[in-house]
Order: C-alpha cells, then sequence, then structure tokens
C-alpha cells in the first residue's frame, strides 16, 4: 500500500482498524473546555485509537509570545510519537468530532518531520458513528518506538519572517471566519482585526456537509485565490496556526503544495503591540 496522504473515509479505514502499521490519533478538543476533547475519548473513539491533547501534546506553552498555541519541540514532539508506538513507517490517521481542524493540525505537524504517510478521516467522529462503525472504550497501550526527524522550518514562518515576506509581495491567507477577520467581534484574542494586507478565506469554506470539497472543486478556488502566487508564495494563517492547517490539507488535497504556516498567526501577531492591525473587510 502506498499510503493515505490526505484524506481517508470512514468505511476505508474500517477495513483497516487493528492493522499493525496503521496509528489512529483522536484529536478531539474545544477551545472553550479544554478537557472536552479527552473526555469524549473516553466515552468511546474509534477502536485502537489513541489521544492527542491540541495544548498538551501539539502545542509547546513554554514558548512566549509565539501565539495561543505555539509549534512544539521537534525533540519532545518525536518524543510523544514514539510513546504513541509511532515510526516513520506507519501510516498515521487524526481524526476529530468537528470540521477536521484539530486533526489537520496532526497532519501537518507529522507531514512538516517528513512524514508521508499521515492523513485525516473525512467526516471525522460525527461520520464514522453516523455510519455505525465500531467504537470502543478501551485505552490502547502502544510499544514504544522511537522517532528521530526535524521539522522543515523553511515552512514555518514567524511573525517577523511574515512581514517580510509581505514586503516582498507574498500572499498571506487567513483562515478565520469573516466577522473575526473585520475586526466586528473577538472572542479569543485580545486585539480584533487581522495583519494589513491578509486576504481571508474561512476554513470552513473547504467543506461541504462537514466533508472536504472534492480535489477539482478545491483546485479551482485557490487558483483563482492565489491567481499570479505561487504556492510558495503563499502563507496560511487563523488565530492560532491551528485551523490554519485545514487550508493546508486541502491545498495539498488539490496538489497545490508548497505554502507556509504562520504558526503564531494571530495570537502571535498581536503578541508586539507595535505591530499594525487592519479593520474591515480588506
Amino acid at each position: 500500500m502506498s499510503g493515505w496522504t490526505t484524506l481517508v473515509p470512514a468505511e476505508t479505514l474500517a477495513i483497516a482498524v487493528g492493522r499493525p502499521d496503521v496509528v489512529v490519533l483522536d484529536c478531539r478538543f474545544s477551545l472553550m473546555d479544554p478537557g472536552a476533547g479527552e473526555r469524549a475519548y473516553q466515552q468511546g473513539h474509534v477502536p485502537g485509537a489513541l489521544y492527542a491533547h491540541l495544548e498538551r501534546d501539539l502545542s509547546n506553552h513554554r514558548q512566549q509570545g509565539q501565539g495561543r498555541h505555539p509549534w512544539p519541540d521537534a525533540a519532545e514532539f518525536t518524543a510523544r510519537l514514539g510513546q504513541w508506538g509511532i515510526t516513520p513507517d506507519h501510516q498515521v490517521v487524526a481524526y476529530d468530532d468537528g470540521e477536521g481542524a484539530y486533526a489537520a493540525r496532526l497532519w501537518f505537524l507529522l507531514r512538516m518531520l517528513g512524514h508521508a504517510k499521515v492523513a485525516v478521516l473525512d467526516g471525522g467522529w460525527s461520520r464514522w458513528t453516523s455510519l455505525g462503525l465500531p467504537v470502543d472504550t478501551r485505552n490502547p497501550v502502544p510499544a514504544p518506538q522511537r522517532y528521530v526527524a526535524q521539522f522543515d522550518k523553511s515552512r514555518l514562518l514567524d511573525a517577523d519572517q511574515v512581514q517580510a515576506r509581505l514586503d516582498a509581495g507574498d500572499l498571506l491567507i487567513d483562515a478565520r471566519a469573516l466577522e473575526r477577520f473585520r475586526g466586528d467581534v473577538e472572542p479569543l484574542d485580545k486585539i480584533a482585526g487581522h495583519v494589513p494586507g491578509a486576504r481571508n478565506r474561512p476554513y470552513a469554506t473547504n467543506l461541504t456537509d462537514k466533508r472536504f470539497k472534492t480535489p477539482v472543486q478545491l483546485a479551482a478556488e485557490f487558483r483563482e485565490l492565489l491567481g499570479d502566487h505561487a504556492p510558495e508564495s503563499t502563507i496560511v494563517m487563523c488565530g492560532s496556526g491551528v485551523t490554519a492547517c485545514h487550508h493546508l490539507l486541502a491545498m495539498e488535497r488539490a496538489g497545490i503544495k508548497g505554502a507556509k504556516l504562520f504558526t503564531g498567526s494571530w495570537s502571535g501577531w498581536i503578541a508586539d503591540g507595535s505591530r499594525p492591525v487592519a479593520m474591515g473587510s480588506s
């Protein structure tokens, strides 16, 4: 098997559950209740799945000024992968119970380590359960492994690098909802608005009925958005570097590879009060 590298349907994963080369990670999470996802996992999950906590496992909160969900340290994250029994040869599948953004964060973390065989469960937990597929409450105990890799930092940008690339003519796409981009509301961060020069495409635009649009649809929409910009000259951001990964997944599904992530995103941008802030639709 060549592996699943972007999305996997629930019906396909159901056949592979229990295979020794497949590791499933449950990424359910709520920003408003950080313990909700783990409680839901304990109540039932895809058989054999392990739980990945956004703040504990997929972020590094010791970093200051890098946003609400700072990008993790490579050594610590790869150690966690090893504790989950994952090696670079494993097929990893991530899922959540929302629109796939938390699972996409894990997908992009692995992709930045050079891990090719990682995919998001299309439709997530809600589709899995709606199909009546198996659910388990047991907590697996994986055999520890060793995972050694470094992040591709050329695709991971901080605020100063983003400003420099904007000055050079690169494209910045903000994945937050339009009302947050405009600065009409701001439920999570201390300052409302957006990075001057950014364009808005809410990440939910990638979906139809909670599943990803076809590669053809996504390719047409992103090519229109990118215009003359190459993927390598495109940066995605959101509130804290999580939902922006949904765009990176959608773009790769559409065959548009190489875009960069503003890891701190809006919360990292406003950590320095001297940085400019724009309001409104443009």
